[in-house]
C-alpha cells in the first residue's frame, strides 16, 4: 500500500532524532553557576534536541576566553540543558549512560558505579527546569539544577565520557555537536 506524499513526509520527519540551531544567540543570559565555573563565560553554540519531532531540551555550551575547540577535552566548559518536557532523573541517568557506551568502552563495575552516581545528581526535571554540567578538565564534572549544586563525580573518565555525549566525534546527534562546536575539525 502506497504512503500518500503528505503523510510520509510527515512519518519521516517525526521518525529521526535531531538537532537544530536556534536563534536564541543574543539573548542568552549567563546563568550564575557558568560565571562561577568559568572565567569570562561565553556562549559558543546552541541546538535544540528533538526526539522523534517531540522537543526534549535545548542545549548550549559555555566556554572559556581561552577555549580552543582543538584542545577540547583539556577545557573548561559547560553544558547548560533547559527542559521542554517532564523527564525522571533516573530515566536521564539511564539514558546518559547508554549514550556514553556508545562513545567509550566501560566495564561492567564502572558503569554500575557511574550510573549511582548520575542518580543521585539527576533529579526529575520539568518543563523550563536546566540541567548544566560544568566540565574540569582531569578532575570532575560538576552538576547544578537551576543553578543550585546537586554535586560533583570527581572521575576523570565518567568527565570525559559525559561530556563526549554530545561532543565526541563519535555523537549520537552529530548535528547537534555541529551547532555548539562549530564545523568539526
Amino acid at each position: 500500500m502506497a504512503i500518500a506524499p503528505t503523510t510520509w513526509t510527515r512519518r519521516r520527519a517525526l521518525a529521526g532524532l535531531g538537532a537544530v540551531p536556534f536563534a536564541a544567540a543574543a539573548t542568552a543570559a549567563v546563568p550564575p553557576e557558568v560565571t562561577d565555573e568559568l572565567a569570562a563565560p561565553r556562549l559558543h553554540g546552541q541546538a535544540r534536541f528533538r526526539y522523534y519531532g517531540v522537543h526534549v531540551y535545548d542545549i548550549r555550551l559555555w566556554v572559556g576566553a581561552a577555549f580552543r575547540r582543538e584542545a577540547l577535552d583539556e577545557m573548561p566548559l559547560a553544558l547548560e540543558l533547559e527542559y521542554a518536557r517532564r523527564l525522571d532523573g533516573a530515566a536521564i541517568a539511564e539514558r546518559s549512560l547508554a549514550e556514553m557506551q556508545r562513545t567509550v568502552r566501560i566495564a561492567p563495575e564502572q558503569a554500575d558505579r557511574w550510573l549511582e552516581a548520575m542518580r543521585r545528581v539527576f533529579p526529575d526535571v520539568g518543563r523550563g527546569d536546566r540541567l548544566t554540567g560544568s566540565h574540569r578538565p582531569g578532575q570532575a564534572a560538576r552538576f547544578f539544577h537551576n543553578g543550585r549544586s546537586r554535586g560533583e563525580v570527581n572521575d576523570a573518565a565518567f568527565a570525559h565520557a559525559f561530556f563526549g555525549i554530545w561532543l565526541a566525534p563519535t555523537s549520537s546527534a552529530p548535528e547537534l555537536r555541529r551547532a555548539l562546536l562549530g564545523a568539526t575539525p
